[in-house]
C-alpha cells in the first residue's frame, strides 16, 4: 500500500511513496548493525563535531525544512521553523554534554576500584508521531548517536517527507553511512522489525494503544523500551493566581500545535472563587485567535493534521455533551471535508464520557470548577494518564506543595509545560515509562555496566 503525504489545509495529495520492501528493510538493518561496530568506537570529540554540523544545517535551513513540516501536518510555518531550530538546540546540548554524562562513574565500595560504565546498545528503533515530526525524532536521535548507538526511524505514515528530510540532514552532516536510516513502512511492519536480531531497543512516542503493542512485542523479545504516550494534562488555577498571566498561558498551551500536543494543557481545574473571571479571560483570548493557510498566512493555528482526526475529535465532543458536559465556547469543524477545527470550551464532563476519561487531542479545553486546592488535586489525579501538569499560585511554596502531590512525570509552576534538553521528559501511569532528554535520557539506551576490581 502506497504511503501518501496530504496537505491537511487543502486535502491535496503532495507525493506518494512506495513502502520499502521486506528485503530493503533487512538490508538497512544489516547496514545499521555494521555501522554500529565502528561508530561505537568513534570518540566523543568526533561525534560532537558531526552533531554540531547537524545543528548548523538545522539552523541554516530551518525554513526549507519547516515548509515540509507545514505541508505535511499543517502547523503554521513560523511554528514549524521554530521546531526545526529547537532541534538544533538539542543537538548542541548533547554535543557539549554527552561525554560528561557518560563518563565512567567511580563508586566507593569494598573493591580496590569499582565503577559504572555506560556503553551503547546498538541499533535503536524509533517509532515516532506526526505532531512534532522533527523535534520528536531529534530528541531521541541526538542523545542516541552521541551515546554511540545507531538509529532506524519508523515515522508516522502521513509525514514521509519529514522522515526522509531527517535522513538527508544526517547525511549532509557527514555522519558515517549507516548510522541512521528512515524506514518507509506501514505500522503492521513494526513487529517484524522489533523481532530482527539487529534491533536492540525501541523507543516510541504515540498513542496508548500503539505503545501497548510495541511494549508487548519488545517484551516478548526481551528488548528495552521507552514509551511516551498520551496525556490529559491538568492546569490548576488557585484563588491567589495571576489570572491574566494564567489565562494567557492557558490559551497558548491548549492551542499549541492546534491542540495536538501530548503536553498541551487539556483539563483546566479552577477554584470556584476565580472560575468565572478566568473563563471570561480565556474565552476572550480564544476568540481573538486567527486561522488561515498555515503556509502563507500569519495565523495562530492551522488545520488539524488529518481530516479523520478532526472527525474523531468532533465525535468525542458530541458524546461528551450528550452525557452532560456544557458547551461554554462554541466552535468545532468548519465542514465535513475540512481538517480545520475552531477552538471550543466545554465544562463539567461526566465520568464515562470521552472528555473525562480520554485525551482530546485537538483545540478543545475541558473545564472543572472545584471548591478548593484539595479537590483540585483530586480531579487532577483522577485520570489514567500522568504526563505533565501546571499549577498557578502567587505562593511559590504552595505551588511546590501542590506539584509534589499531582501524579505526573513533570509539573510546572506558573509556567507552560514544555520539553527542554536540560530536564528529563516522560510520564507515569498510562502515559508510559522511561525518560528522554537530560543526562537520564542519554543513559536509557546504554548498558549501565558494573565493573569491580578485586
Amino acid at each position: 500500500m502506497a504511503i501518501q503525504t496530504i496537505n491537511p489545509a487543502t486535502n491535496d495529495i503532495i507525493r506518494t511513496f512506495d513502502p520499502h520492501t521486506t528485503a530493503e528493510v533487512v538490508q538497512k538493518l544489516e547496514a545499521a548493525s555494521a555501522a554500529f561496530h565502528s561508530w561505537k568506537k568513534t570518540g566523543f570529540e568526533k561525534r560532537s563535531e558531526l552533531m554540531l554540523q547537524c545543528a548548523d544545517i538545522l539552523e541554516n535551513e530551518a525554513e526549507k525544512y519547516g515548509r515540509i513540516v507545514t505541508l505535511e501536518m499543517g502547523k503554521p510555518l513560523q511554528d514549524s521553523i521554530a521546531e526545526v531550530k529547537k532541534c538544533a538546540k538539542v543537538c548542541r546540548y548533547y554535543a557539549e554534554h554527552a561525554a560528561g554524562f557518560l563518563q565512567d562513574e567511580e563508586v566507593e565500595s569494598g573493591a580496590s576500584r569499582s565503577l559504572i560504565a555506560y556503553e551503547p546498545l546498538g541499533v535503536v528503533l524509533a517509532v515516532m508521531p506526526w505532531n512534532f515530526p522533527f523535534w520528536q525524532v531529534f530528541r531521541f536521535l541526538a542523545p542516541a548517536l552521541m551515546a554511540g548507538n545507531v538509529g532506524v526511524l519508523k515515522h508516522a505514515s502521513n509525514v514521509p517527507q519529514c522522515a526522509l528530510a531527517i535522513e538527508e540532514i544526517i547525511h549532509k552532516a557527514s555522519f558515517p553511512k549507516g548510522v541512521f536510516h528512515t524506514l518507509l513502512v506501514e505500522s503492521k511492519a513494526v513487529d517484524a522489525i522489533i523481532e530482527s536480531k539487529y534491533v536492540k531497543a525501541v523507543t516510541l512516542t504515540g498513542s496508548e494503544g500503539a505503545g501497548s503493542k510495541v511494549a508487548e512485542k519488545a517484551g516478548s523479545e526481551i528488548k528495552k523500551t521507552v514509551l511516551e504516550l498520551g496525556g490529559s494534562d491538568p492546569f490548576i488555577v488557585l484563588e491567589d493566581a495571576d489570572l491574566e498571566a494564567a489565562a494567557t498561558t492557558a490559551v497558548k498551551s491548549r492551542m499549541v500545535n492546534t491542540g495536538q500536543s501530548c503536553i498541551a494543557a487539556k483539563r483546566f481545574i479552577l477554584v470556584e472563587g476565580i472560575a468565572d473571571e478566568f473563563l471570561e479571560k480565556m474565552k476572550e483570548k480564544m476568540l481573538a485567535l486567527k486561522t488561515g493557510n498555515p503556509l502563507t498566512d500569519n495565523c495562530d493555528y492551522g488545520p488539524m493534521a488529518r481530516k479523520d482526526l478532526a472527525e474523531e475529535l468532533e465525535k468525542q465532543v458530541q458524546e461528551s455533551v450528550e452525557k452532560g458536559a456544557k458547551v461554554i465556547l462554541e466552535g468545532g469543524r468548519e465542514g465535513k471535508d475540512s481538517a480545520y477545527f475552531k477552538p471550543m470550551i466545554i465544562q463539567d464532563p461526566k465520568p464515562g464520557s470521552p472528555a473525562y476519561d480520554d485525551e482530546l487531542f485537538g483545540p478543545v479545553a475541558i473545564v472543572f470548577v472545584v471548591k478548593d486546592e484539595a479537590e483540585a488535586i483530586e480531579i487532577a489525579n483522577d485520570h489514567r494518564y500522568g504526563l505533565a501538569g501546571t499549577v498557578w499560585t502567587s505562593d511559590r511554596e504552595r505551588g511546590l506543595r501542590v506539584a509534589r502531590q499531582v501524579e505526573t512525570g513533570a509539573m510546572f509552576i506558573n509556567a507552560m509545560v514544555a520539553s527542554t534538553p536540560e530536564m528529563p521528559f516522560g510520564g507515569i501511569k498510562k502515559s508510559g515509562y522511561g525518560r528522554e532528554l537530560s543526562y537520564i535520557g542519554i543513559r536509557e539506551f546504554t548498558n549501565q555496566k558494573s565493573i569491580w576490581m578485586g
